[in-house]
């Protein structure tokens, strides 16, 4: 297996990170988690991270869960694409995310920090007050909410 590491500082990206994310519902709460590593430690934002050769989107959003943050969970829908840049003092790309977010369903596992969450917590969807979040956290859980109002509802 491959590790896509960050460039040295001064060094552009090679190419863009697939990876992929899950906003967990339950009791009309999402499951938020603070990263712990660059390029958004510290920031509040969906359990997630990069998907490995030979699994699927859906996998890795599962998968990645799992082991951040110990929660199970069943996929209910695709929710948006968010791309997740930077670029350095010179204007080179330091880093380059492509995460697909999912919408999912809470199945069991009480979420524990870890080595990549560094805090967890069920929040409020629509109403994330004065955290720090991850910059378009806001609009992905808006759009994540709606779908999965209409995917409770229908099923």
């Amino acid at each position: 297996m491959s590790v896509i590491r960050f460039p040295a500082p001064g060094r552009a990206a090679a190419r863009p990170v697939l990876a992929a994310s899950v906003a967990v519902f339950r009791d009309g709460k999402v499951l938020l988690a603070t990263r712990t590593k660059p390029p958004a430690d510290q920031l509040w934002s969906l359990p997630g991270g990069k998907v490995e050769a030979g699994e699927t989107l859906e996998e890795a959003a599962l998968r990645e869960l799992e082991e951040e943050v110990g929660v199970a969970a069943r996929i209910l829908g695709f929710n948006r694409h968010v791309e997740i840049f930077g670029r350095d003092a010179k204007g080179a790309v330091t880093h380059h995310f492509v995460v697909a977010s999912f919408v999912g369903e809470w199945l069991s596992g009480e979420p524990r920090t870890g080595p990549e969450a560094g805090a967890v917590m069920w929040a409020d969807p629509l109403r994330l007050g004065g955290l720090a979040t991850t910059r378009e956290l806001g609009d992905v859980l808006r759009r994540a909410h709606q779908l999965f109002t209409v995917g409770a509802s229908s099923s």
